[in-house]
This record gives structure tokens, sequence and C-alpha cells, in this order.
């Protein structure tokens, strides 16, 4: 299966929204164009329905009824053929010639004062329609110019009329469908360039990304340090960053990694060659020793080569996960006094004054095993790096403890090394693979603890582990 093509996708988006905001906005605007110009065709209606109606009001005044003058039909301008039918109280009808093609049964009593707007369609015509009902207004004195013969009466009540007038809308339909197909053609014709010619403006907008994966090509665990270049462009930098930051962990980290390999290739070498030196030294020149004392520096080299083992094994399963710890009530004070013991010999040949200061909780909820690997190690580097006749400080607090020794050899510099697995700051010597750190880390991050180090400006290294609230206990009950 291809994968998608970005360039694909982006183009698909902005046809499809080009496709709504065009649509949608083309329909918008047909329907405001079609709704102001029936509007403007209502109101002219109305227009000309009204002059009609004054026109007819002031003949009647003038003439009388019987000698009104009935308008033509195209006395009246517009946009097409216009048609009236008139009704008023006690006179004839008055209809235009030709009469009112499609006329609305009963439309007299429906008519009110209020203009009422239609459309009649029938086969091929297509009429606009306005109904309303009006009073024609009396005469207010005889005229000089009346004929002298003409008796008829003069009625001074205003007369209740009627009028039905209707335009042909064939002109104005002809103007609205005109201006739909131009609404509908100008989007269709946009979507259609755009369909050519937005794929070929994104891939080309997208060149800064082809050009980037191929600087991309040559970077890689072969050829560390090298670094992309920031391209210029706001959204491809932070990109271009990120990467960079990436390939400097990629980079740590197969440091770390050879360091390891190194490490260990190194510890493993160098003990095995001691056993093999030892045994081809012996057999070929013989010092003279004892079988057990051969046996017993055989059994040390061993031991040392095992203890290493055992501790990569150990943080591998650390670091994994595979190792989870067993949590259970902890006695803190003469877990600590045990742990203190086992240093004795180390504290005595090294003349060293340890002093444990504050108070513990009294019970820990935590793993011996783990906190074992964590403590132990913390003391016996502070016992093995001090220097001969220091003092050790083991402070106790309700929410950690801390360890500090005077460390001379260290830098600031040293403490960003700490928890690397075969790193030491002095020379390698046997009995010492640097993996202490490495698990006391891991440990503490197993049992949620957090460790860190601090070196003070009287060059005093701070060995601080900090446990969570919820981990003490009042009592181990």
């Amino acid at each position: 299966m291809r994968p998608a093509s970005l360039s694909t996708r982006i183009s698909l988006l902005l046809v499809v929204t080009s496709l709504l905001l065009l649509g949608g906005g083309g329909r918008w605007m047909d329907w405001r164009i079609d709704h102001a110009m029936e509007g403007r065709f209502r109101q002219n209606l109305l227009t000309q329905a009204t002059a009609l109606s004054a026109m007819i009001a002031l003949e009647q005044d003038a003439l009388g009824a019987t000698h009104a003058v009935q308008p033509q039909a195209g006395i009246l301008s517009g946009d097409g053929r216009t048609y009236y039918e008139l009704r008023c109280d006690g006179m004839p009808p008055l209809r235009s010639q030709p009469p009112v093609p499609l006329i609305p049964a009963g439309w007299p009593q429906r008519a009110e004062r209020q203009p009422r707007f239609a459309r009649l369609q029938q086969d091929d015509r297509d009429l606009g329609t306005v109904q309303y009902s009006f009073l024609s207004a009396p005469p207010e004195t005889a005229s000089e110019d009346t004929d002298a013969h003409d008796t008829a009466p003069r009625s001074t009540q205003p007369r209740p009329c009627r009028l039905l007038f209707a335009q042909d809308r064939r002109a104005i339909d002809q103007i609205m469908l005109a201006v739909d197909w131009t609404l509908t053609l100008g989007p269709a014709l946009a979507l259609l360039i755009a369909l050519i010619a937005v794929p070929l403006i994104v891939r080309r907008g997208l060149r800064p990304i082809d050009r980037l994966v191929e600087r991309m090509r040559d970077i890689g665990p072969n050829a560390p340090g090298q670094r992309l270049a920031a391209s210029g462009l706001r959204e491809l930098d932070p990109l271009v960053a990120r990467f960079n930051d990436v390939l400097g962990r990629m980079d740590d980290g197969l440091a770390r990694e050879r360091q390891f390999a190194s490490g260990l290739a190194h510890e493993t070498r160098t003990r095995l060659a001691e056993l093999r030196a030892l045994t081809e030294v012996e057999s070929r020149y013989p010092s003279g020793r004892s079988l057990p004392e051969l046996l017993a520096e055989i059994g040390s080299i061993g031991a040392e080569l095992e203890a290493t083992v055992t501790a990569l094994l150990l943080l591998t399963r650390l670091q994994s996960g595979l190792e989870q710890p067993l949590l259970q009530p902890l006695p803190l004070a003469p877990w600590l006094e045990r742990q203190r013991q086992r240093l004795q010999g180390v504290i005595a040949s090294r003349g060293l004054d340890v002093q444990v200061v504050g108070t513990p909780p009294v019970c820990l909820h935590t793993d011996p095993a783990l906190l074992e690997v964590v403590v132990g190690n913390l003391l016996g580097n502070a016992c093995a790096y001090a220097p001969a006749g220091d003092r050790v400080t083991l402070q106790l607090a309700a929410d950690g403890l801390s360890i500090d020794n005077t460390a001379p050899e260290l830098s600031a510099e040293d403490l960003a090394n700490f928890g690397q697995r075969f790193w030491r700051k002095q020379l390698p010597h046997a009995g010492h693979a640097g993996l202490g750190l490495a698990l006391a880390s891991a440990a503490a991050h197993a049992l949620g603890l957090r460790l860190d180090f601090r070196l003070d400006p009287e060059q005093r290294l701070h060995a601080r582990l900090s446990w969570p609230p919820d981990m003490t206990r009042s009592d181990c009950a």
C-alpha cells in the first residue's frame, strides 16, 4: 500500500475548502441578489399600480364616473407588459386592453388596504401581481368647463375601489437566470483552475521539505556530529531544531553505548587476561606458592568478574523494568546501623569519622534489597573516596537522608557523569568497575526515590536521597 501524499492531502483540503467557500458564497450571493431584485420588482410594480390608481381617481374627479377615460395598457413604463383591472363601487369595471390573462378567483373580496403580492404561472405565462383597495376622493367643486347640458348627479362621498395590477416577469426572470448562471459558472471555473493549479503550487511550496529530506540522507550513526542547517522557514526551523536535538541525544546515547561496550570489554578482558597470565606463568615458571594461595587468587579474580556480571544483570533488569520492588515495612535506624557495620573494616583502616545525625522516620515502606543497593553504594563510595581521616556525615530527616564527604578530586562537570556505566574518576583498579552509581540511580528510580548530587564550595560532595511522604510510617507493626 502506497503511503499517503502530503501534497495530495493539502491539495484535497484546499479544493474542498474552496468548494465550500465558493459554493456557499455563490449560493448566498445568489439569494441576496434574487431577494434584492424581487424587492425592486415588487416596488416597481407597486409604484406603477399607485400611479395608475391616482390617474384614474383624478379622471373620475374631473369628468365623473360616466365620462371616465380608460387608460391604455402602454401608458405606464416598465420592464414588461402591464395589465390591470379596476373595480370601484357604483361604476363599471375598468380593464386594460388586452385584459389580465390570469385573474385569481374572487380577488376583489380579498383586496385590502395593505398591498398583497403574488406570482401567477400558467403554461408559458408568468405574471407578477399586486392587489389592494383604496378610496377614490370626491370632487371639491364643479369645474367651470363642465358641459352645461351634463345634468348627472355628482357624488360627494369617497368611492371604494379595488385594483389588480399585473406585469409580465419574463424580463426580470431572464436577468435573474443570467445572474444564476454567472454565479454558478464562476465558482465552477475557479474550482477547475484550483484542481489544476493547487497541486502544482503545493508541490512547489513543499520543495524545502524535499531538500531537507536530501540533507537528512547523509546523517546517521556512522557520521556523528553532523547537524541540519536552518532552512530559514518559520514552519520548518522548529522541526530542524527538534531533529538536531534528537541527533544530539542519539550521539550522546551512542557515545555512552560505545563507552559501555568498551568498559565491559575492558573489565572482562582484564580479568580473563589475569587468569590466563596467572595459569601460564605458574605452569612455566612455578613461583613456589601453595595451591591454596593460587586458588584464592583465582577465586578473587573470578569473584570480581562475577560481581561485574551480576551488577550488569541487575542494572539491566532495573532499567528495563523487570525488577519490581517488593515493598514491606523496614525499621530504618537498625537497618542503617547494619549498613555502617558492614563498612567498619574500611572505616577503621582509613581512620574515618562516620557521624550519624538527625532523627530518621521510625519505619519505611520500601524494598530493603533495592534500598541497600542505593544506600550501600552511596555510603561505600563516601568511605572509599574520602581522604584518610576525613569526616563522613550521614544526616537523617523525615523526608530523606544525605551523605556527605570531602571530594578534592571532583569538579562540578564530573557530577553530570554520575550514574553512567563504567565511568570512573580515578584510574581503573581491581574490584571497581564503575557500576555503583549507575546501580544506585536505577534502584532509586525503581523505588520512586529521588537521588541528587551537589558539590559545595568547601569541596564536599552531598548525595541526597529523598522519598515521598507516603513511604514513611509511624510504626512497623
